[in-house]
């Protein structure tokens, strides 16, 4: 059989086998995982934008109170988490083209929304929380894209294939904290909308355009939904949605679930939540160090320079995506097992680093300065190692499950991940951030053990 006929004209394949040398077309594989890819980045993007504009809605004219906050940066953990148990059975059904360009057209209204409300401290919170509902739909692409994805490559290639997608996906959380910053300073993007003030506690008001850091993406989703619609194929794996759940009779459905809590719920709880925590410990939301708000608030300890929130937040997520995409390879040639291992590990290690500085020493300049550098790195460590387990239990999956199961488990560990920014918000403001950090470790400390026994000792039952 020659790669013609798996590359016809129409939107499905026919004899599509990826594990045959001699008939897969790679080049197909690979502008598929490039097309999905960049609608991928630009569905975390729509994702994460409320979590780059919720810490200044205050300082844009609303009054909510940090609690309101929390919740409303939590919202689009829940919806995501949510609409991933949609997604994660639309693969077999609507096939990879029809699944990514409507997707990437969905994308637009909570983008556009956001654009919309940032401009004038007029919306309810209701609708706010509607906005930060709907913005999960780019969450929800992950469980979808991911298993259809797969379908394209080998097993052999699929660890490095699907952790190039996740990762570059991935690199849209810290894309849209790290350039929300200079676009809303761009009053030549600004021509939609009206201009708002803004300032940081002490600081002189600055004239911003915060609808640039969501009218900016809108027309990339477009690009993304006409490449889809005409360049993608569909590969056609036969399953209902109750064959689908066939799944959840198998143990290690529930056991990697565990572990991809471990790693991506990590991630994306604190990609989502990063910057109000550190408001909250180290900036103005902390009225042990801040009384007031804007340009007229008072700096309670003397000589401490309040951080600015926006040029700290990008970070945490660009590390956690890069460690994603440079693991990937890692884990095909050494196996994802005994990464998961050394991230979970690594997790336990970093979090309890961590927890001192969850308690800021308020007495003077240079015990905040000195807890506000030990928090971020062992922010940036958790990170790292959350980034490097979401690379190697991409890996496992794949290994342990046969292919249509292993596109099915990827959308549900997924799907139950994505609920982090939700459970990360909830877990802060009923626990107190170092109640919640403790039972992190907790929870790791499980992982390990489970790896370690199923997966990654030598002569495990399901080593991958």
């Amino acid at each position: 059989m020659s790669k013609s006929t798996t590359s016809q004209s129409g939107e499905w394949l026919e004899s599509w086998d990826p594990e045959n040398k001699e008939t897969w077309n790679e080049p197909l594989a690979r502008r598929t995982l490039w097309i999905t890819t960049f609608a991928l980045f630009l569905a975390f993007v729509a994702w994460f934008l409320p979590s780059a504009l919720i810490p200044k809605l205050n300082g844009l004219g609303y009054s909510f109170t940090s609690d309101e906050l929390y919740w409303m940066a939590a919202m689009p953990g829940l919806s995501a988490g949510l609409f991933r148990l949609v997604w994660m059975v639309l693969p077999p059904i609507m096939g990879t083209r029809k699944m990514v360009a409507l997707t990437s057209l969905l994308l637009i209204f909570s983008t556009a929304g956001w654009g919309v409300r940032v401009q004038e401290p007029t919306a309810p919170y209701w609708e706010l929380m509607l906005l930060a509902f709907l913005a999960g739909i780019g969450g929800g692409a992950f469980s979808g894209f991911m298993p259809s994805t797969s379908y394209f490559f080998p097993r052999s290639k699929q660890g490095t294939a699907l952790g190039i997608q996740a990762g570059i996906g991935n690199f849209g959380v810290s894309a849209v904290q790290l350039l929300t910053p200079y676009l809303i300073a761009l009053s030549w993007l600004g021509f939609i909308g009206t201009s708002q003030t803004f300032a940081l506690p002490g600081g002189q008001p600055e004239k911003v355009w915060y609808q640039n850091a969501a009218f900016v993406w809108i027309p990339l989703m477009v690009i993304a939904a006409i490449l889809a619609w005409t360049m993608l194929k569909s590969v056609p794996i036969k399953a209902s949605i109750r064959q689908q759940f066939d799944i959840f009779g198998n143990v290690d459905t529930w056991l990697m679930t565990l572990l991809y809590i471990m790693t991506f719920g990590t991630f994306a709880g604190l990609s989502a939540q990063f910057g109000l925590l550190m408001g909250e410990l180290y900036g103005s939301a902390n009225p042990d160090i801040v009384q007031g708000s804007g340009a007229g608030a008072t700096v309670l300890v003397e000589g401490y320079s309040v951080p600015d929130v926006a040029k700290f937040v990008f970070l945490g997520p660009l590390v956690g995506a890069g460690a994603r995409v440079l693991f990937s390879p890692l884990t095909d040639r050494m196996g994802g097992a005994i990464w998961t291992l050394v991230s979970g590990i690594g997790l336990v290690a970093s979090i309890a680093i961590t927890i001192p500085a969850l308690t800021p020493d308020t007495t003077s300049a240079a015990t905040l300065d000195a807890g506000f550098d030990h928090f971020l790195w062992g922010m940036l460590a958790i990170f790292l190692f959350a980034g490097i387990g979401n690379a190697s239990t991409f890996k496992q999956m794949p290994m342990i499950f046969e292919k249509r199961q292993a596109g099915g488990v990827i959308g549900w560990t997924a799907a139950i991940a994505a609920f982090g920014p939700f459970f990360f918000g909830v877990g802060v403001t009923s626990m107190g951030p170092v109640a919640f950090f403790s039972i992190g470790i907790a929870w790791a400390v499980m992982c390990v053990v489970v790896t370690w026994v199923r997966y990654a000792r030598k002569g495990a039952p399901k080593p991958g």
